[in-house]
């Protein structure tokens, strides 16, 4: 008898509180508020406020929600009209950049603290002559690399340079990721260097970035791309785990390399066998570039970074060489 009169009771507090404050369907009469015709959202909320027995974070969600549901209406509902995404962090609209000249920034990919004007003024003859056995060793294998590339590029510098990039991008994030590993373990600073390998993979995708927009890649350059990216990836991992010195120094050559390829872009481009066409938008403003700045001016910036990486991945092996850390001297930051 006692659980037949409990199971009665239920049912008939359900009855009267279930279509108040557990129905889906539109709120006819609310007795806490006198709206007639509430949507959902805004009933539950209002329940929530009242009975703080759900807790203050479903109520602050809830009314997010409510947020976004007058969006949706006020844009012309989910179906009708032009529907527009919330373009915020739980209610925090992010802040409008613009340019010193007052027009929008459109990069989403860096913004304007991030770009730079190119030192132009660095040294691109310098090379560091191997002398020890994993140097000859580094120098050899880069050297050995470069056939092949000729082979299937031959003049088509626009493509090459994309492919370039996709593997140069590589390294820095590798070598900056072990070392902040390596930091984590030993409960140790890294003297900056962390930062600075990171800024040059960073710096190598911008570039990508840029000749994206120049050469349009095709299918199979593309699958090109996964295959040698892939490969070059763990083994330069390999590489690094076992010889960071031996790693460095082959980042050095394979930037002087690079320096030799845009060398060569250049040249095709003084002569007409390539259209020297407006720079890209983005490159314009990654590299603070006049407005009527055209391909051969981004190559020279382009170039000026490889010799910048160039000198910061010797300077690495040199250190190692010398028997100590990375984070016994403090890394170039700043330099691209």
């Amino acid at each position: 008898m006692m659980t037949r009169g409990a199971s009665r009771m239920t049912r008939l507090v359900m009855g009267h509180m279930g279509p108040r404050y557990f129905s889906t369907a539109v709120i006819r009469n609310d007795g806490l508020t006198g709206v007639t015709g509430l949507p959902v959202e805004k009933a539950v909320v209002t329940w929530a406020r009242n009975f703080p027995v759900m807790g203050s974070r479903s109520a602050s969600t809830m009314a997010l929600n409510e947020k976004e549901q007058e969006k949706k209406v006020e844009n012309g509902g989910a179906k009708g009209g032009d529907e527009k995404s919330v373009v915020s962090y739980w209610g925090v609209q992010p802040s409008k950049i613009t340019k010193p000249d007052g027009t929008e920034w459109k990069w989403n990919c860096f913004r304007p603290w991030e770009t730079y004007q190119a030192d132009m003024s660095i040294d691109l003859t310098k090379h560091h002559a191997p002398v020890t056995f994993l140097d000859k060793f580094a120098y050899w294998t880069v050297k050995s690399l470069r056939y092949p590339t000729d082979i299937f590029f031959q003049r088509r510098y626009g493509c090459r340079a994309m492919m370039l990039e996709t593997v140069a991008a590589v390294p820095g994030m590798v070598g900056g990721m072990l070392l902040h590993c390596k930091s984590l373990r030993r409960f140790e600073q890294s003297g900056g260097w962390i930062k600075a390998l990171l800024e040059e993979a960073e710096n190598e995708r911008m570039h990508l970035m840029t000749f994206m927009e120049v050469a349009k890649p095709k299918w199979y350059e593309r699958a090109l791309v996964f295959t040698v990216q892939g490969v070059f990836f763990n083994a330069y991992f390999a590489t690094y785990l076992l010889s960071p010195k031996l790693a460095h120094r082959i980042v050095g050559y394979l930037e002087e390399e690079a320096i030799h390829s845009y060398t060569e872009f250049l040249k095709e481009l003084d002569k007409g066998n390539i259209e020297n066409v407006p720079a890209p938008a983005i490159a314009i403003d990654y590299w603070r570039l006049p407005k009527d700045s055209t391909l051969r001016d981004v190559v020279l910036v382009v170039r000026a970074d490889e010799a910048h990486h160039r000198d910061v991945n010797h300077f690495a092996s040199d250190i190692h060489y010398q028997g100590q850390q990375l984070k016994d001297s403090p890394a170039p930051l700043g330099y691209h």
